[in-house]
């Protein structure tokens, strides 16, 4: 491969979140080209990888080797995973401007949300243009849009958590729970601090495979779509309010 070693790196790093989206997991792309996880491991990060191997992993995300590299050329690798103040106090202030940059992280087109939530034309580039000043996503000459964060984005500042608390909150309260149509679990825990902090990464870990999901769906079928709320939520109980419901 005519390539220097960081342009590789790029490449590779690209492929493997391009597989990541579409569900191939280590061991799902070990069984289809029948070798160890291991050797998986080293192809991904350039040990041992043959052109022939990295057209086959291309395939698996519909690309070719040469598609793999134009699209890692204006690829900007180093997004971030956590928003400053600023920008978060902006998006807090705009409920569209929050609702359209959490759903072009979630990989949905502009004008897809446009047709879904009736948006005027205007006031989708007014929006769009402002999350570009704000450094949050990039418009490509194509028209095409690219966030410049990470979809895991860790929400650690106060005006996304209020935002949420104002607008989207109610919803998740109003849901009827015994709805055949709602789906949800529940469970009541007792556990260390250092047990509630593996269970805020086992949280943050099922939304990424929620993402991952909703990924492989869009990928995978065609059948008709439609918008759904999850939250994933854990917080002290009060044992005197429980025991006065018992």
């Amino acid at each position: 491969m005519k390539r220097s070693k960081p342009e590789i790196e790029q490449m590779l790093e690209l492929l493997k979140r391009r597989l990541r989206k579409k569900g191939w997991t280590g061991r799902r792309l070990a069984q289809e080209f029948d070798v160890g996880e291991a050797t998986v491991k080293r192809w991904l990060v350039g040990r041992g990888l043959t052109v022939e191997s990295l057209a086959g992993l291309a395939a698996l995300v519909d690309w070719s080797i040469a598609d793999l590299a134009r699209e890692s050329e204006d690829l900007n690798l180093d997004l971030r995973d956590e928003l400053t103040l600023a920008q978060e106090r902006a998006l807090s202030c705009d409920s569209l401007l929050s609702l359209l940059f959490i759903t072009l992280l979630g990989g949905l087109s502009p004008a897809e949300l446009q047709k879904d939530f009736r948006i005027p034309e205007q006031r989708m580039e007014a929006a769009l243009a402002k999350l570009a000043r704000l450094a949050l996503i990039d418009i490509l000459p194509s028209g095409r849009v690219r966030p410049l964060v990470e979809r895991a984005i860790v929400w650690g500042k106060s005006p996304m958590r209020e935002r949420f608390e104002a607008s989207m909150k109610g919803q998740f309260m109003a849901m009827d729970f015994a709805a055949p149509e709602i789906d949800y679990a529940s469970e009541v825990l007792k556990l260390s601090d250092k047990g509630r902090a593996s269970l805020t990464e086992l949280i943050e870990q099922h939304r990424r495979d929620v993402q991952a999901l909703c990924e492989h769906d869009r990928a995978e079928t065609n059948l008709p779509r439609k918008w759904y709320a999850m939250l994933c939520a854990a917080g002290d109980l009060d044992p005197d309010l429980v025991a006065r419901n018992i």
